[in-house]
């Protein structure tokens, strides 16, 4: 069993990036805020809340995700958004890695980002409106895509953002398929109910070098170690328009792609609005409009018909 250390709220309850070895607290805040009705069943707002993700296997049609795949290829065959400051490279190559703030830039993304089959998921389980706090997709060539070490986005999303509170989660949108070879998602279930406090400083950037390969703000290998034992590793695979919804908290990664398959995904963080971004307790600058919206708008549900667009 994890031992957790007390919990001091009196300042920081998340507080992280200390001196001294990584320890594990409790999570204070609610995984879902209200138990309103809506898309999600009981038994699925209960798997959700105990396990921290969903997965849907079908949430968008075939010819929908065809045509926002080859929205994506279009975006991705442009080379000169890898000389933009939202693009990222793989660490070790020219291979593109990620592109950031596709909702603010590309009127398709923006749609897809308002879909009310996503949406609606998404207020059910922060109970309130939400906005975009990060949106990205993350590419994995054959052969040459690097890993995603284990992390809790709340973690930097706290420290270098300024992120308050545990009311925000991620929606991930396979592009292609997601098998056990091409380094799919893999998360540990229940993790998001215990908070890991991290060990270190924050460096000044930080961000320059952990989109590219995360080595501040990742727990030490005993706690995971101790996590996975208690909870196991799930891999969330899936076939082209699959949709993963996971807590901020719940902690994942990712292989590397080690196979000829191409995995591309699409990344849209959403916060609450009563959630809003403060000074970053790591007593840093903030990151980036095009990492962490500062600014933002909140959405509105609407129905969509992607092969219009």
């Amino acid at each position: 069993m994890i031992q957790s250390q007390p919990l001091h709220v009196d300042v920081d309850p998340y507080h992280s990036r200390v001196t001294g070895a990584s320890h594990i607290v409790e999570r204070v805040d609610p995984v879902i805020y209200k138990n309103n009705p809506g898309i999600l069943s009981p038994e699925q707002l209960s798997f959700y809340e105990k396990n921290g993700y969903l997965v849907f296997n079908s949430l968008f049609s075939s010819q929908e995700m065809k045509h926002i795949l080859s929205h994506v290829d279009e975006l991705k065959s442009d080379a000169g958004k890898q000389e933009l400051a939202y693009s990222v490279v793989e660490p070790h190559s020219r291979e593109l890695r990620s592109l950031f703030h596709t909702h603010d830039y590309d009127s398709l993304l923006k749609s897809l980002a308002c879909d009310q089959r996503i949406l609606g998921i998404v207020e059910q389980i922060i109970g309130s409106q939400a906005y975009i706090h990060q949106s990205r997709i993350n590419f994995k060539p054959g052969f040459k895509g690097r890993d995603f070490y284990w992390h809790s986005d709340f973690e930097t999303w706290h420290m270098e953002d300024g992120m308050p509170r545990m009311r925000a989660l991620s929606c991930s949108i396979a592009l292609t398929e997601n098998n056990e070879f091409n380094g799919p998602l893999m998360v540990i279930p229940a993790s998001h109910k215990k908070y890991v406090v991290c060990a270190g400083d924050t460096p000044r950037d930080n961000y320059k070098q952990s989109l590219r390969q995360q080595y501040t703000g990742v727990p030490d290998e005993a706690i995971l170690t101790n996590l996975i034992h208690e909870h196991g590793i799930i891999s969330s695979k899936g076939s082209i328009g699959s949709v993963t919804f996971f807590d901020c908290n719940l902690m994942h990664g990712s292989n590397s792609n080690i196979s000829p398959f191409p995995r591309s995904n699409i990344f849209f963080v959403y916060n609450s609005v009563e959630n809003m971004l403060q000074k970053p307790y790591c007593g840093l600058e903030a990151r980036p409009e095009y990492i962490a919206v500062r600014k933002p708008v909140p959405l509105t549900k609407r129905k969509i018909n992607f092969n219009d667009i």
